[in-house]
């Protein structure tokens, strides 16, 4: 039986004319971007959830702070109170602004990794995996073995391995690891939580080992609020508080502020206290995002991020945002649609492997459900599986995921009930037919980040 659906903590006040093609409108569209989602027209998609990066609505004080950004090109208001927003909740003490996520990865990751290094994590999304590998690098995955199974109620699938990372950083020499990253959430991993006494335990190995923790910290507070929820020595304390706790833990942080600060646009890198590092970090802001107080960022951003950070930490909130996950998994939990469980923080994490069993990885099961949606009902979500994971660098052969997963990556305020039923009515009607649905080849790619643009065509069987 479905779950109450947690009634919005906001009221609406302002509205974006969506529309909704036909179903044969549908298949011209999607069949002219190539079978790439990301190709399609963002007006010929009426439910957008590709992704949760900037996809967000922005509250009456965030678009306030963006009549108040300071545009100075140095040493603007905006940047010293996203300086101090930062070190309040993180506790860091040099923080450094960027256009986003992968703005961050560039600037810090190439200080850190080279040629013969590798980095571990307990999972690394597109772009991370991306930019360790583009800095000469091999990226690990060291996820616990709890997360591979999808249908297991576990708390917290998203931690570390800690007795095989520390059998990694035995077997490849601690000199060649340049880095451990903890990703919070676990995005690959279905946007599964990070306990604080994993963080803990893997911040040892690190410091037995002498290698560096930086923290992928897009999803924090939804992490924290996990960690509220589940770990019993944190139920009375604040998500602010948890998360001081968690980051006290690393040495350093990126973050694509897209997510968790609920913005458009945004990114920072944290440094605990290493200024060497930071000065680092900062001539490598200035030769790739722009002088170090706006950081590819414009006053009205920064503005609005210093706002959000604190917004995304509000509970009610959170517990309204996680209540639409269990809404619409609670909708597919009777209707017996498998999903990474128990449900993630930023969105559902569709099991298409188990959806499509007739479809061999190689043929993407997670892309052909995505492409099933988009013509069932306008809607369009992601590939989370081998598709996404691309080929081994070294080989140039097609890498088996962990997961075939289609990923509902739900945006921050945007979408009310009525579009969570329409998510569920099209994921059963595709299962009625799920025999019928047949796998996709790749007719070209890039070399790196291939789902982004590469050219699918159906597979006719």
């Amino acid at each position: 039986m479905a779950k109450k659906y947690i009634p919005e903590p906001f009221r609406i006040k302002m509205v974006e004319t969506i529309k909704v093609l036909t179903r044969e409108e549908r298949k011209q569209k999607i069949k002219e971007a190539n079978y790439n989602l990301f190709s399609l027209r963002g007006e010929d998609v009426y439910i957008d959830l590709l992704t949760d990066s900037g996809t967000n609505a922005m509250s009456d004080v965030q678009w306030a702070g963006v009549m108040r950004g300071d545009e100075a090109y140095a040493g603007g208001r905006s940047y010293f109170r996203l300086v101090e927003a930062g070190q309040d909740i993180f506790g860091y003490e040099y923080i450094q602004p960027v256009h986003q996520g992968r703005a961050a990865e560039k600037v810090l990751f190439n200080l850190l990794v080279g040629s013969g290094k590798f980095a571990i994590s307990n999972m690394f999304f597109d772009t991370t995996r991306a930019h360790v590998e583009l800095a000469g690098a091999r990226a690990i995955d060291c996820v616990v073995k709890e997360a591979l199974d999808p249908s297991l109620r576990a708390p917290f699938k998203g931690n570390m391995d800690v007795e095989k990372l520390e059998s990694l950083i035995k077997d490849h020499g601690k000199e060649n690891v340049g880095l451990v990253v903890m990703t919070i959430t676990n995005n690959s991993a279905g946007g599964q939580p990070v306990s604080v006494q994993n963080m803990r335990e893997v911040s040892a190995v690190c410091k037995k080992y002498g290698i560096p923790l930086c923290i992928d910290a897009a999803r924090f507070a939804e992490n924290a609020f996990f960690v509220k929820r589940d770990e019993e020595e944190f139920k009375n304390s604040s998500i602010k508080e948890i998360t001081k706790e968690m980051f006290s833990y690393a040495d350093m942080f990126t973050m694509s502020a897209k997510k968790d600060a609920i913005v458009n646009m945004g990114g920072l890198i944290g440094i605990k206290d290493n200024e060497e590092l930071y000065q680092r970090v900062k001539e490598n802001c200035i030769s790739f995002e722009g002088f170090i107080t706006y950081g590819g960022l414009s006053g009205r951003d920064l503005e609005a991020l210093a706002i959000g950070l604190y917004e995304g930490m509000d509970e009610q909130y959170l517990e309204y945002r996680n209540g639409q996950m269990e809404y619409l998994a609670s909708i597919l939990d009777d209707e017996g649609i498998a999903y990474q469980s128990p449900v993630g923080g930023h969105g559902l994490f569709i099991d298409a492997k188990a959806m499509f069993p007739q479809i061999p990885y190689y043929e993407f099961p997670g892309q052909a459900l995505g492409i099933e949606l988009y013509k069932e009902a306008g809607i369009r979500a992601c590939d989370i599986g081998s598709y996404m994971l691309g080929n081994d660098p070294d080989t140039g052969k097609q890498l088996e995921a962990d997961f075939e997963f289609t990923r509902l990556a739900i945006p921050r305020r945007v979408y009310t009930q009525a579009h969570f039923d329409i998510m569920a009515e099209a994921l059963i009607a595709i299962k009625k037919r799920a025999s019928e649905v047949s796998g996709y080849r790749i007719t070209w790619e890039p070399k790196v980040l291939r789902h982004f643009t590469a050219k699918l065509e159906p597979i006719e069987k």
